[in-house]
């Protein structure tokens, strides 16, 4: 009877230990899994870095777009400068009496002074005047073959003026440079007769151009760098055409100077 109630006793005992570890060992619904809690944390440090990073992003963008406002959104550009044009300076003299004329002469180097002013009215689209003169000296030769010869004259001066006028627009801009697109129109005067006192006879019996009016056109690429804002560098390289003597002379060369930006739109 004794050794019957130690076993009960003895099993009662066990039976409370086990019940009591079982309600203090922790459930997993009460408290995750390390694992599980690890993986929670990581995924929200990625999302933080992904937000700082977006900030950062829009915040670069926003200073971008405020650069570039600043550089573009002047109502005026006005900018001098110098340029040079590889240009035809003449048909070349007849070869005998009434014949038509040879060769033309071969390709002259002029240097030339320009200025100009572009009105936008938009960051992009503006409208531009432009100005130039070309001044060089065209080789003739000296023409055993021509009865009218001048001697002495193998390098008369040349010189053309030009006044334009056209659409301009900026199709790629950075706060640090622009590139932009501009088509010009207008009259160039010619003047070939500088070294044959002012004789225009002599001038086209020389083969050159003679003297006057034409139509004029340039096609060109500005590209700027922004020293600041208001101050740029330019350079153009330009398609540059006219029509002396009822043809077309089509020539190459560029166009430089400093842009000064003023004006608010």
């Amino acid at each position: 009877m004794s050794s019957s109630r130690r076993l009960a006793l003895l099993l009662a005992l066990s039976f409370a230990a086990v019940t009591a570890g079982v309600a203090q060992s922790p459930t997993s619904s009460s408290n995750p899994a390390p694992d599980q809690a690890q993986a929670g944390q990581t995924a929200g440090e990625v999302q933080g870095q992904l937000s700082v990073q977006a900030r950062i992003r829009a915040r670069r963008a926003q200073r971008r777009a405020a650069a570039i406002h600043d550089a573009y959104a002047h109502l005026y550009d006005a900018y001098a400068g110098m340029g040079y044009l590889r240009f035809e300076p003449g048909p070349g003299y007849p070869a005998s009496g009434s014949a038509p004329h040879g060769p033309g002469l071969a390709r002259a180097h002029e240097y030339a002074w320009n200025v100009g002013l572009t009105r936008y009215y938009s960051e992009r689209m503006g409208v531009t005047v432009d100005g130039r003169g070309y001044y060089g000296t065209a080789w003739v030769g000296l023409q055993p073959n021509n009865p009218n010869y001048v001697q002495g004259i193998t390098n008369p001066a040349i010189s053309q003026y030009a006044a334009l006028i056209g659409p301009t627009y900026r199709f790629y801009l950075q706060p640090k440079y622009s590139v932009s697109g501009r088509v010009l129109g207008g009259f160039a005067y010619g003047n070939f007769s500088g070294d044959t006192n002012h004789s225009t006879t002599l001038s086209t019996d020389l083969g050159l151009w003679p003297n006057g009016s034409a139509f004029a056109a340039s096609a060109s690429i500005p590209v700027e760098y922004n020293l600041t804002p208001k101050i740029g560098l330019r350079v153009a390289p330009e398609f540059y055409m006219t029509s002396f003597g009822s043809t077309e002379q089509k020539s190459l060369g560029f166009t430089t100077g400093i842009v000064v930006r003023f004006g608010k739109q």
